[in-house]
């Protein structure tokens, strides 16, 4: 049995993380300061004698004795990161230098949740894990990227300076149960308008790509990056290389929900990649990994969350 600590373990991913630990024998921490994490989403694991819950902001020093800590916490939708941007900055920067801090004092392997995002908007696709990125230091989601981008900064140091056992894993637009209804991304958005009967609210002409990795596979991902020997930090791109429009997606969204929703195209935000899609030889190599669950199935398991949780709070 090992201890965890998962920081962001009452968001989206981290709460499905923290039950994938603890369903594997671990003893598991969670912390979180509820700026978008809830929990609901973690209230069936508080039972678990192997489990604890923490209200904590990572921006503050924390200490305990684990083996293992996967740093997650930062909001990751561009409504919530762009509500308070200083404060998202702080989590990326300060939250990375306190959990260093700890991994160093403890000697505990720690794993950073980047992003895609440190991509900016790519001029190489898909994108490899050597492209640095085209990215705006000074743009309306800037304190999202770079304060991303400087946490990987300080992971490596950490790793060359101080020897700490690092990993870094660069996620790509992840989605499935447990995602906030009201989080702005394109996933659950479609999928709560179509389910409400709503226009469905599509950014640009929608021909801008994504591409979509269902939660569980990243949670795989993230498991096995953890493990890998002590010399390889990555970075690793984890997410599905299938590659879809936006258009594309609201239309199969409508058509998984038979909803009579409509299309309404709206202005494209600022900054807004044109194209995202991963490179993942690298986690296939080093990993042996690639995603398992496609965009129809995976849609379908997130539809039928996102129903139920709509008609509880009707």
């Amino acid at each position: 049995m090992k201890r965890i600590l998962v920081t962001g373990g009452a968001g989206f991913i981290g709460s499905q993380l923290c039950e994938r630990l603890l369903n594997e024998g671990n003893e598991v921490i969670c912390l979180d300061n509820y700026f978008t994490g809830s929990k609901r989403n973690i209230i069936h694991l508080i039972d678990n004698p192997y489990f604890e819950l923490i209200r904590h902001d990572v921006c503050s020093p924390f200490f305990v004795e684990v083996d293992e800590i996967y740093n997650l916490a930062c909001p990751a939708s561009p409504i919530h990161y762009q509500y308070n941007p200083i404060k998202t900055v702080k989590t990326s920067v300060m939250g990375a230098l306190n959990m260093l801090g700890l991994a160093k004092r403890i000697n505990a392997k720690i794993l950073q949740a980047s992003t895609s995002e440190v991509y900016g908007d790519p001029e190489v696709h898909p994108q490899v894990e050597s492209y640095w990125g085209n990215v705006n230091p000074i743009g309306e989601r800037s304190c999202y990227d770079e304060g991303k981008r400087c946490a990987e900064t300080l992971f490596i140091n950490y790793n060359k300076q101080n020897n700490v056992k690092i990993k870094i894993i660069r996620i790509f637009n992840t989605y499935g149960p447990k995602m906030h209804p009201n989080d702005g991304r394109v996933v659950s958005n479609f999928i709560v308008q179509a389910l409400k009967g709503e226009d469905i609210t599509v950014a640009g002409d929608g021909s801008q790509t994504r591409s979509f990795q269902y939660v569980d596979d990243l949670l795989e991902a993230m498991i096995r990056m953890i493990a890998t020997r002590d010399s390889f930090t990555g970075p690793v791109n984890t997410g599905n290389p299938n590659e879809f429009t936006i258009l594309e997606l609201a239309q199969k969204v409508i058509e998984l929900t038979n909803s009579k929703s409509q299309i309404k195209f709206i202005p494209l935000p600022s900054d807004d990649p044109t194209q995202r899609k991963p490179n993942i030889d690298l986690a296939k190599k080093e990993l042996n990994w690639e995603p398992k669950i496609q965009l129809n199935e995976g849609l379908i398991k997130t539809i039928e969350y996102f129903d139920k949780l709509l008609k509880e709070n009707i």
